[in-house]
């Protein structure tokens, strides 16, 4: 809620996948059309996107006079002209939300007037589907209430955890990133089905819905995964064997060098905005 005990009204800068995830899940929950409203730079995909949810296409400064919270969805590489169309018409208390990979709520502030509060935050692609997982943090001119009315933003497409930015290179690399492990897993899998004989369209059934039914153990039992593993796992049975060749073949050892890679990654993008 803004100070008036009113909803804010909501501009989200970039209409991709992840803006229009958001846009789609807040109309699901509610949210009226003309509390909304979105940029894009693209003429066709502008016009697609009023035509398939109602909402009003505007430019930055519209936004920026318009709405309470913009919502910043554009590509990191996109940032900078961005941020040189905003910085003339946006000012306190109007807040920005960054959904941008890497990228520093210092940034925000070196470019933005003095005072505009910022909250970052890391989203991931689930949000297609209502099932995201973000991490969001204040900046320097961000408070609770600040972080409130984020949270209620985007629990309209899934879960939200606060923590504090220094943590946001490893949310990136680790449920950031995070679907691509799992669809990276999910198709080595269904390969080796095909490898042992199933039909594709078989083993593609098979492995997504032990997936989904897997996810669901973890959220709904509260169980550690080693306990809900163990439980698969009989004595000289079929899994202890499989388990056996992935420890084998280092695959734990993989996962962890390759989070730390993407953190890392991560870190690199934000040091490119980073303060001298």
């Amino acid at each position: 809620m803004t100070a008036n005990g009113e909803r804010p009204t909501i501009a989200v800068l970039g209409a991709g996948k992840i803006g229009e995830a958001l846009l789609s899940g807040l109309l699901s929950a509610g949210r009226r059309v003309d509390e909304l409203m979105f940029t894009e730079r693209h003429a066709d995909r502008a016009a697609e996107m009023s035509k398939r949810y109602g909402l009003r296409g505007v430019d930055v400064a519209t936004a920026a006079h318009e709405a309470d919270v913009l919502v910043v969805a554009v590509k990191p590489q996109d940032i900078e002209p961005l941020l040189d169309e905003l910085a003339p018409v946006i000012s306190p208390p109007t807040l920005v939300v960054s959904l941008c990979a890497g990228l520093p709520t210092a940034l925000y502030e070196r470019r933005l007037p003095a005072g505009v509060p910022v909250v970052r935050v890391m989203p991931n692609t689930p949000a297609v589907v209502g099932q995201a997982m973000s991490a969001i943090s204040p900046g320097g001119h961000a408070g609770p209430e600040h972080l409130d009315i984020v949270e209620h933003v985007l629990e309209a497409v899934g879960k939200v955890v606060r923590v504090p930015e220094s943590q946001q290179d490893a949310v990136t690399a680790l449920s950031g990133s995070g679907p691509a492990y799992f669809f990276y897993l999910v198709e080595a899998m269904i390969d080796a089905g095909i490898l042992l004989g199933l039909p594709r369209a078989v083993a593609e059934k098979l492995i997504i819905q032990s997936a989904v039914g897997a996810a669901t153990m973890l959220a709904e039992t509260g169980e550690h995964p080693v306990i809900l593993r163990e439980a698969v796992t009989s004595p000289a049975g079929t899994t202890i064997m499989a388990i056996r060749e992935l420890e084998k073949h280092g695959v734990r050892a993989a996962l962890l060098a390759a989070i730390e890679a993407a953190r890392d990654r991560s870190e690199e993008l934000g040091r490119q905005h980073r303060l001298d």
